[in-house]
């Protein structure tokens, strides 16, 4: 996989290698730990209404992860098991072998989804959107809590009307059970200056559409680095513009956040 615009190669040297933790036990044991000492969830908040959220593959998709390891079955298996607490992973990888796992809804998976020309050229070597879409009920009744991950919202032309698209499209193939229970979240495009650099030797009709200097200005993480953005006017304008998509296209889907 080799996403043209993903944050995970920035972090890991401009590579997306796979992950695979030696120490699962640990990992597990601090997990249970840290879950007494939060106690219960006091109220709801956007992550979720009851649950805990623990995000497993911040830097990586789980989905790839478990075809050469077993660390997202063990966890899988754990968050099952947990009160209070849910194991969480965005993916761009449909791995059915994760449907023989016995979640018990205790594991959110999110599929991540954007129109079809723009996976075609910014989602290198990742399942296709149908092949996604397709996912979504099966993984629902092998009791995941399935979300959709619009990300990232490539602000071009025709943006607006592709999404919509989408979002139609969504509401005529998924099943009554799977979008009672879907949520979203809405991620407008990070840029990098270095991963702009390294498309330009690999894959530069991709930075056609990622960087554009016009619209976008470099941010200060929270970490301390520096990553390019939209501007604030341009975002602010485009989130608002994507709510009323999801509105008027797919009513069914909450946004849990938008940004």
């Amino acid at each position: 996989m080799a996403c043209a615009y993903c944050y995970v190669p920035r972090r890991k040297g401009y590579a997306n290698p796979i992950t695979v933790f030696t120490n699962i036990d640990a990992i597990q044991r601090a997990i249970a730990r840290h879950l007494g000492r939060q106690g219960p969830k006091p109220e709801p908040n956007q992550c979720d209404p009851a649950d805990w959220v623990y995000d497993l593959g911040e830097n990586s998709d789980c989905s790839v992860d478990a075809r050469v390891s077993d660390n997202v079955a063990d966890l899988v298996a754990q968050f099952a098991r947990l009160d209070g607490a849910k194991a969480s992973f965005a993916t761009k990888h449909v791995n059915r072998d994760l449907l023989a796992l016995d979640p018990r809804g205790g594991t959110r998976v999110r599929f991540s989804l954007m129109p079809r020309r723009d996976a075609k050229l910014l989602d290198i070597r990742t399942s296709t959107i149908d092949e996604r879409i397709e996912a979504i009920d099966d993984f629902v009744a092998a009791g995941y809590e399935v979300h959709l991950n619009f990300s990232p919202v490539v602000l071009r032309e025709r943006w607006q009307s592709e999404w919509a698209l989408l979002l139609d499209e969504l509401g005529e193939r998924l099943s009554e059970r799977a979008k009672a229970q879907a949520r979203c979240e809405v991620i407008l495009l990070t840029h990098h200056e270095g991963l702009h650099e390294v498309n330009l030797g690999w894959h530069p009709r991709a930075e056609d559409v990622l960087w554009r200097p016009e619209a976008q200005e470099t941010k200060r993480t929270e970490h301390g680095g520096a990553v390019v953005r939209y501007r604030v006017d341009v975002k602010r304008r485009a989130v608002a513009r994507f709510r009323e998509l999801v509105a008027r296209h797919a009513p069914w889907l909450t946004i849990r956040y938008a940004f």
